[in-house]
């Protein structure tokens, strides 16, 4: 594979809200491309890309997969990411390495509230993007309506490239507009599109469309503006050349149509996929930091140059954990060694492997811009940087949000405690989102996570895939106060003890911190006279209920 040439190479994501209909597109793309023989179906549970249990039997994306397929001369690597809020780590570090993004929007609902949150994420990183409005044959659909939406939301960036034909039930194919051609879909699953002449009652929408489409690209391309404004007739290679430049350059967003359940529009949006979202070496260098030096060292995508890639998912297991890595640079084969940047410890490839959702093909070598697995690392972790003895770097870290919920957790019987913890800990590996913790005055095992969804699914897998019972505590909501202004408390406490009747008073005042500086700080003012042991006392009481 690492004769590929990287202009060939799609790293992609799928990002939406949830049942906008991701997992659904997902698996249209891996059957049209010959990956799969059989379309996966969410309602039966059959899909490709949802695989873990939980995921089939809830009918939602839990963990981002990544599968592998051929698109005409082209490699696609994709990412099928979770919609649910409660798993937005995993949308934060599939955007993290990959080079373009497909945004799915329902037909029906429009653009909602995780639309917006992944939206912006992929523009953090400065992500390229095009988008698909789904489910155009549900009752209520409307193409404009959502188009309108996408614009208002999103800073009028989204051209239409495509405009569907009928309605809700009588939904029957789209119009190109780059092409002028009204394509239908046939056969027992639609694979094979057959291009028609565009119907006389579309012909005006139509024209009115393109004639848009071109004006917006007249707006960021001087090319199509002089052409434009000389009357040209515009060549489809001509409007692809600029709209694919528009979207590298994040100015537009090209919007195509469809109904990904009735395998209606899928076809052109793989061809969209590959006409317009960059390649490695459209995406060009990334910097990453000398650990020698903390200087800014520029890594260019090509083979020859000393390894650089970037773990950016853990599958954890007892036996061999399996890395997501993104390679930026250099060319890796079986058995090599490298370094991570982190801990600085040596690490051995032992296999890579070329990824499809569950099930990996093995590879003998790997150049830059590429995704697959690599088993034999090992003290890795998501964010962690593996590079050449002789190109010491770090890429900048994932950041993550911090857990917000968290629950008790025990075992069901106390033979099963080691086992717990080893699981507990396994699944924290996996997932940064995660964290575990001992309560100290009862002994059990916290574990915080993003939600009550995200907690409950991963008290499943204990039993489910380590056949572990546990006892849950009712979930805790983490959150914290701080004071606005100055404000002094005065208490008295008063116990009797036997006959002895004990009485002390206590002033406490209260400031304020500046952002970004520690979580609480105590200044201990008591009089000298006061016992060490009743002044570090009361010292450790207001330590702990800060805390």
């Amino acid at each position: 594979m690492s004769n590929l040439n990287i202009n060939r190479i799609k790293n992609i994501g799928i990002i939406a809200h949830i049942d906008a209909g991701k997992t659904t597109v997902t698996e249209n793309m891996l059957f049209f491309s010959g990956l799969t023989h059989r379309l996966g179906n969410i309602d039966d549970g059959t899909t490709v890309m949802d695989y873990l249990d939980e995921e089939r039997a809830r009918g939602i994306t839990i963990a981002a997969a990544a599968a592998t397929f051929k698109w005409h001369e082209s490699l696609v690597h994709l990412i099928d990411t979770p919609g649910h809020i409660d798993f937005t780590a995993e949308v934060e570090r599939s955007l993290r390495v990959i080079d373009g993004a497909v945004v799915i929007f329902s037909g029906v609902e429009g653009v909602e509230a995780q639309s917006e949150k992944v939206w912006h994420q992929a523009s953090h990183y400065n992500i390229p993007k095009i988008a698909f409005i789904n489910k155009l044959d549900r009752v209520g659909a409307s193409f404009e309506r959502v188009l309108d939406e996408i614009n208002l939301k999103f800073k009028n960036c989204a051209v239409p490239v495509q405009l569907p034909v009928g309605a809700e039930n009588n939904l029957s194919g789209v119009i190109d507009l780059v092409g002028m051609r009204y394509l239908t879909f046939e056969g027992d699953n639609n694979q094979h599109i057959r291009s028609n002449s565009i119907p006389l009652e579309f012909e005006d929408l139509a024209n009115q469309y393109r004639e848009r489409l071109i004006e917006r690209l007249a707006d960021v391309s001087d090319q199509i503006a002089m052409l434009y404004l000389e009357g040209a007739d515009l060549k489809d290679r001509t409007i692809t050349d600029a709209l694919r430049q528009a979207v590298l350059d994040n100015l537009l967003v090209p919007v195509f149509a469809g109904s990904a359940k009735n395998k209606l529009g899928v076809q052109p949006l793989m061809e969209g996929i590959i006409n317009y979202l960059p390649s490695p070496s459209d995406r060009g260098s990334v910097m990453a930091q000398s650990v020698k030096s903390s200087e800014q060292v520029e890594i260019k995508p090509d083979s020859k140059a000393p390894f650089t890639g970037m773990i950016f998912k853990v599958v954890a297991s007892p036996s061999a954990d399996l890395f997501y890595l993104r390679t930026y640079s250099g060319t890796l084969g079986q058995g090599a060694k490298l370094i991570n940047s982190r801990t600085r410890e040596k690490v051995a490839v032992k296999q890579m492997l070329r990824l499809f959702a569950k099930s990996t093909e093995p590879l003998a070598e790997v150049g830059p811009g590429d995704i697959v697995g690599l088993i034999g690392p090992r003290n890795c972790t998501t964010g962690d940087t593996l590079c050449d003895f002789h190109q010491l770097v770090a890429f900048e870290e994932i950041s993550f949000p911090e857990p917000v919920i968290s629950i008790a957790v025990e075992p069901h019987s106390s033979r099963e405690k080691g086992r717990l913890k080893e699981s507990l800990e396994l699944l924290c590996r996996e997932d940064p989102t995660l964290a575990l913790a001992r309560d100290e005055e009862t002994g059990q095992w916290l574990l915080s996570g993003m939600g009550e969804l995200h907690l409950g699914i991963n008290l499943k897998r204990l039993f489910a895939e380590f056949n572990i019972v546990v006892k849950a505590g009712e979930p805790r909501v983490a959150y914290r106060e701080t004071f606005r202004q100055v404000d002094t408390v005065e208490s008295i406490f008063r116990k009797t003890i036997g006959d002895q009747e004990l009485e002390a008073g206590v002033t406490i005042r209260f400031e304020p911190l500046k952002l970004g500086e520690t979580p609480f700080q105590i200044n201990n003012e008591l009089q000298k006279n006061i016992p060490n042991a009743i002044s570090k006392a009361a010292e450790q009481a207001l330590h702990d209920g800060l805390r």
